[in-house]
């Protein structure tokens, strides 16, 4: 496919993805994510011609105009979606497979400063990438995964799962296949803090009643939900 053909497939995802689009008119005020791309298409074809400087001088203008930063050498698929996008960072290495969805103020970024290896993730096709989301590193984000939001993901997500939390884990089990269900996505933290409270009140009350007759059942009950949600995730 030629370059103007994958800019206007980038236009027509815009309308596909977002049920808030209402007019083409939007385009040109509302969607700095596909003109982000639009700069980085050009800006890509050019570095791809071995141009010096004219890549990063239109990858720099993009940045101004758009607050998303695309390094001209980076390898994005076809119907990559940017939603919102403010604040978004794409490295030099990367590699965004077809039908992502990335949302505002995600980094896919690297940890190494050689030059001469691949220092950022690959990402691929239909993942959805969670706002504030970091993802660092030569890692691999596999098919159709979720990244929940501000995570920061430093390994490999296996296919058709979903990685939460900080540092991120892994859900095994995959959720609704609707990108926009982010409200089915659970909350690590909630469960672990909530553990440690029930477990906390359950020895509290054996204090102060003095009856301990029953803790050690009530606390094998407890453990056997923890342990069941433990079970859930991969570490």
């Amino acid at each position: 496919m030629g370059l103007l053909a994958v800019i206007l497939e980038d236009f027509q995802t815009v309308k596909k993805n977002d049920p808030a689009f209402k007019s083409n008119v939007e385009l040109f005020f509302n969607y700095p994510g596909v003109w982000a791309l639009f700069y980085y298409r050009i800006a890509n074809f050019l570095h791809k011609l071995k141009i010096p400087y004219l890549p990063r001088i239109l990858s720099g203008l993009g940045l101004f105009l758009t607050s998303i930063d695309i390094h001209p050498a980076a390898t994005i698929g076809r119907r990559v979606f940017i939603d919102h996008g403010i604040g978004v960072v794409i490295g030099e290495t990367a590699i965004v497979e077809d039908d992502v969805l990335i949302y505002q103020q995600v980094t896919l970024g690297g940890v190494s400063l050689d030059r001469n290896t691949k220092r950022h993730p690959t990402i691929k096709s239909g993942t959805v990438i969670g706002a504030g989301a970091k993802i660092l590193g030569n890692i691999i984000i596999g098919k159709n995964a979720k990244i929940g939001a501000n995570s920061v993901v430093v390994r490999n997500v296996p296919d058709n799962s979903t990685a939460i939390g900080i540092p991120a884990r892994v859900i095994e089990k995959g959720f609704d296949k609707n990108p926009l269900s982010h409200n089915k996505i659970p909350d690590i933290d909630k469960e672990v803090f909530g553990y440690i409270l029930k477990r906390f009140a359950i020895l509290e009350n054996a204090v102060i009643s003095k009856d301990t007759s029953n803790i050690d059942l009530k606390d094998q009950e407890l453990k056997e939900l923890y342990q069941a949600f433990l079970e859930s995730i991969k570490n």
